[in-house]
């Protein structure tokens, strides 16, 4: 795929899509989040979309940044990929989006394959959002009801004695056949009277599970890196990917030798620096999975394909994180549905639908 584009037309409408629940993380409560839906002809006349979506207080990209950069491409009527700025990764994944599906036979396919043309699923984790740990349980319960094989919680905000009052009562519920991961977001680096975090890793593991994602900061290559070595789980790195530039990612994976890689193309540059991580992980035998960063369907579109047909691997395996859809009031139309825990797409795009909701 070549870096440089000339076009003759830039839409760009930002959209504030709207939780239907509000979701709380470990780093706050979100009501809404941003995206840029971005709509490009090229001078043959075809149409290219991409979305540029953040989340407040983790992605890099700044909105003031985010929107000069777009309007400068807008209004220079060209784009190159190889020079959009190191601290505008989700601008770099839309800028991606737009490329591909330029340059695929269809208008909106970003990777051709089975996925794409209805003819294969992907397998999901179930969520389970941060509540009460009565509400977390039963989320647990439902989502399992559901047909989801695998589920994921985080860790890390409630005292962690009441954690593991919950995360039992959940494995005893749902007996050994359900996977169980969960993520820390760094909270493990928090100091809790006699609870160190290998001490809550051991406990995990007496449960089960099969991993957790960034127990320590992401900085804390140190910590990171010992507790790897030590852990009873297996330890996968999530935020401690986001700022790292192609040149040190040897270093980090080297150092830390985590044993799960948690890729968000949004969050680390998109589908080519996505591709490294996952060159740079197969050559040490460590796993990964992919995850949706509360992109709209299109974005979520994107990955699911790349994932399924795009991915150059012959080792992704595993439960994939991707099913953001329907947490929105004002999402975008999709032909995609979630069933019995996997991902499925019912038919190619009807981009008409995503138009007629739009102002582009």
């Amino acid at each position: 795929m070549k870096d440089e584009l000339h076009f003759e037309e830039f839409l760009i409408e930002r959209i504030d899509l709207r939780f239907k629940t509000p979701a709380r993380t470990s780093r706050n409560t979100l009501h809404s989040k941003p995206s840029w839906i971005l709509r490009v002809r090229d001078k043959n006349g075809k149409w290219g979309w991409g979305e540029c979506s953040v989340i407040p207080g983790l992605s890099l990209d700044q909105i003031e940044s985010i929107e000069r950069f777009l309007n400068h491409c807008k209004d220079s009527k060209h784009m190159n990929l190889s020079t959009i700025p190191n601290d505008l990764p989700a601008v770099r994944f839309a800028l991606e989006m737009v490329q591909l599906s330029l340059h695929s036979e269809e208008s909106g396919v970003f990777y051709e394959g089975p996925f794409v043309n209805c003819k294969s699923s992907i397998d999901i984790n179930g969520l389970i959002w941060m509540d009460t740990p009565e509400a977390m349980l039963q989320q647990g319960m439902d989502l399992a009801e559901a047909g989801f094989q695998t589920l994921k919680m985080k860790v890390g905000t409630l005292p962690f004695d009441t954690e593991m009052g919950w995360l039992r009562e959940l494995r005893q519920t749902l007996g050994d056949e359900v996977v169980l991961r969960c993520d820390a977001n760094g909270a493990f680096s928090k100091e809790e009277k006699s609870w160190t975090p290998l001490r809550k890793l051991e406990a995990l593991a007496q449960l089960d599970f099969h991993s957790i994602e960034q127990p320590l900061k992401q900085d804390d290559w140190e910590g990171l890196a010992s507790l790897c070595s030590q852990s009873p789980i297996p330890i996968g790195l999530d935020e401690s990917l986001i700022e790292i530039l192609p040149a040190d990612r040897v270093e980090l994976l080297d150092r830390i030798a985590p044993q799960f890689l948690i890729l968000k193309p949004s969050l680390i540059g998109g589908f080519e620096a996505s591709q490294h991580w996952v060159d740079l992980a197969d050559e040490r035998g460590i796993g990964w999975w992919a995850t949706s960063a509360l992109e709209s369907n299109l974005g979520l579109y994107a990955i699911a394909q790349w994932v399924s047909d795009g991915v150059r691997s012959d080792k992704n395996t595993l439960h994939q994180g991707l099913g953001t859809g329907a947490l929105f009031t004002n999402n975008l139309p999709s032909s995609m549905k979630v069933d019995r825990g996997k991902l499925t797409n019912e038919r190619k795009m009807g981009w008409n639908a995503i138009e007629h909701q739009l102002r582009l």
